[in-house]
């Protein structure tokens, strides 16, 4: 049995390991910068050990790690910027290796190695580089697109007009992945460290068009819906972070071998779109309010 100290553990990713972890039978820390939250609240229901643990406090990573045997290290640069993504990184896989931990899982993004001058991919591979020299055995997940992405607020807003609104042309296939299968994942990396360390793997579940997407939606909900691709200087207004993510994209593709994923990790129990998005309270998603921008 492992401890393992998760952090992010309140976020999609995060969430995600700490489930499938526990499933398997191992110690869990969740690491939150607030333990009083709700969401803490809901992990700690679920048998896990909830620490508060700050990027920006070193002793509090001090105190949440100390003889924790691994940890998975997740980063975000939203709601901050992607300088600050990488600083708390570094600190984060510092205060790891400080506690001698015996393997770190970072996960990234896809594709976030290949030079993309995504800002966000390259605060994380900023992040992947500190971590390779950091004298810890380690592994890098990087995941393709969140089929989650696809219940938000963005998406949400124009599937109730019946509209899959997304900047990616209708033909363009890529790759994605649900939360739950980047936490299986994660377990898998955690539990078989020296079948991993050292390694960095591209995972997704799926390839889907943005048409197909479409019509997985309007199936799984149950009322038309249509692929619309937004104009690239639309997203700009918003975030020219993920405009620079999307015209990648459209470039470049997302690609990853999903079917040799399914081939070596069957115990992953991977998940394609319609698994996804059939599994989804879309009468619940498209009740709530619309968000206000």
């Amino acid at each position: 049995m492992l401890t393992v100290a998760v952090s992010g553990a309140t976020g999609v990713q995060g969430g995600a390991t700490v489930r499938a972890l526990l499933l398997a039978g191992h110690r869990v820390r969740a690491l939150t910068r607030d333990p009083d939250s709700p969401a803490a609240d809901t992990l700690r229901a679920l048998g896990a050990e909830v620490r508060r643990a700050d990027f920006d406090d070193r002793a509090s990573l001090d105190a949440a790690l100390a003889g924790a045997d691994s940890l998975f290290a997740v980063t975000t640069p939203f709601g901050a910027d992607t300088a600050v993504e990488t600083r708390q990184g570094k600190a984060l896989v510092d205060a790891a290796a400080a506690a001698r931990l015996g393997h770190i899982v970072l996960t990234s993004a896809a594709h976030a190695d290949r030079g993309t001058g995504v800002p966000h991919y390259e605060s994380k591979h900023l992040v992947e580089r500190h971590l390779r020299t950091a004298g810890v055995p380690w592994t890098v997940i990087a995941p393709a697109a969140f089929m989650e992405n696809y219940s938000g607020d963005w998406t949400l807003d124009t599937l109730r007009e019946g509209v899959f609104a997304w900047p990616v042309p209708s033909g363009r296939p890529f790759t994605l992945i649900p939360a739950e299968d980047i936490g299986a994942f994660a377990a898998l990396t955690l539990q078989r460290r020296d079948e991993f360390a050292g390694r960095r793997i591209d995972i997704a579940s799926d390839v889907r068009t943005p048409s197909q997407i479409a019509e997985t939606l309007a199936a799984a909900i149950g009322r038309p819906i249509v692929h619309q691709e937004v104009p690239l200087t639309d997203v700009r207004t918003r975030s020219t972070d993920l405009a620079a993510m999307f015209e990648y994209i459209t470039a470049s593709g997302l690609d990853v071998d999903v079917a040799g994923l399914r081939r070596d990790h069957p115990e992953v129990g991977w998940h394609d779109f319609t698994d996804w998005a059939v599994g989804q309270d879309w009468a619940a998603h498209l009740a709530s309010a619309p968000a206000h921008r």
